[in-house]
């Protein structure tokens, strides 16, 4: 039997990209289901979704990311959903790589991220300081090598599923994955090309990004080691 697959497109004030975001899932990838978690967007992002009959989950307040995130994997484990996608609203992630992402997982995986630099170099700039910093301490803690940590797209197993709707403190960060590989979830990559957002401004701006690649790294090599939890019984693996 084929695998179930859900999309989950958490969504904070996407008025001007979620129309087309999910409209080219429709159209071109109606193989795989979707649901867009609104998180209490203070813009139309809602009004646009019920006008257009668009699968959606709505939050009246902002949980930010990893509230939005959860909701979408418990409403995956309810419905039964064998695999879960996470999928950037502004239009960032392309859909053509979700299916060498799937079949990366079918090798037995239990998370698949879609990595900017599996083939090419990841440039040493200032935008990319933060990355280069999360990756060494992933490598330091574990000693395996993810190259692109802070890639939002990621794919997850109903293991996985099930880990991330239940257990209050998993949000889709580097420092959670980091700790799933110390636990054993196996964990790689595929090479994936993104694209500039198509319209709006990330909150992530320059010093936000420091304060963000400065919490992961010290969560990582401290905070993690104080997280509890059993151990998964099956050897993890990751790229080199």
């Amino acid at each position: 039997m084929d695998k179930r697959i859900l999309i989950i497109i958490p969504a904070y004030n996407e008025e001007e990209s979620i129309v087309s975001v999910v409209s080219t899932l429709i159209r071109d990838y109606p193989q795989f289901d979707y649901v867009i978690v609104n998180d209490g967007s203070s813009d139309h992002t809602v009004q646009i979704c019920r006008e257009r009959g668009f699968n959606f989950i709505n939050q009246p307040i902002n949980l930010g990311l990893a509230g939005a995130f959860q909701t979408g994997m418990k409403y995956a484990l309810k419905n039964e959903y064998d695999v879960a996608l996470q999928f950037d609203a502004d239009g960032q992630h392309l859909p053509q790589y979700i299916q060498p992402m799937l079949d990366k997982l079918a090798e037995g995986y239990d998370i698949v991220v879609g990595s900017r630099f599996v083939e090419k170099k990841k440039p040493f700039t200032l935008r990319m300081i933060g990355s280069h910093l999360i990756a060494f301490a992933i490598r330091l803690t574990t000693g395996k090598r993810l190259a692109d940590p802070t890639s939002g797209m990621r794919l997850y197993n109903r293991r996985m599923i099930e880990e991330f709707a239940t257990q209050i403190n998993h949000a889709p960060e580097p420092d959670t994955i980091c700790y799933l590989m110390r636990r054993g979830a196996k964990v790689t990559e595929v090479q994936v090309e993104m694209q500039e957002r198509i319209a709006g401004t990330s909150y992530l701006n320059f010093t936000r990004s420091i304060g963000y690649m400065l919490r992961m790294a010290i969560s990582i090599i401290v905070v993690q080691w104080f997280r509890g939890g059993a151990k998964f019984k099956k050897e993890w693996r990751c790229t080199e």
